[in-house]
């Protein structure tokens, strides 16, 4: 597989992790009372909180891990291509 296809599979895999992560936050989110005028949303029982509280941690850290992966390994491999060849560069020199 070419450097630019590892790329994009990276690039793929840090979408899917960042939409993940946003969509469960927002599926997980304890409900929160909009305004005076509506009634207190009902209680959520506390070990649900803690289920809750732990889990954008774990997924913030693989998210981190998968964007790390991508700077440090691929990005770094870019630096062994180049656009012009070593004669072009002479000449442009």
């Amino acid at each position: 597989m070419d450097i630019i296809a590892q790329l994009q599979e990276q690039a793929s895999k840090i979408a899917y992790l960042a939409f993940n992560t946003v969509g469960t936050l927002q599926r997980d989110a304890p409900p929160a009372q909009l305004s005076a005028d509506y009634p207190n949303p009902p209680a959520v029982p506390a070990e649900t909180v803690a289920a809750v509280a732990e889990q954008p941690k774990v997924m913030a850290a693989a998210l981190v891990q998968a964007v790390k992966q991508v700077f440090l390994g691929l990005f770094s491999s870019f630096r062994q291509y180049s656009v012009m060849g070593e004669d072009s560069q002479r000449r442009v020199a």
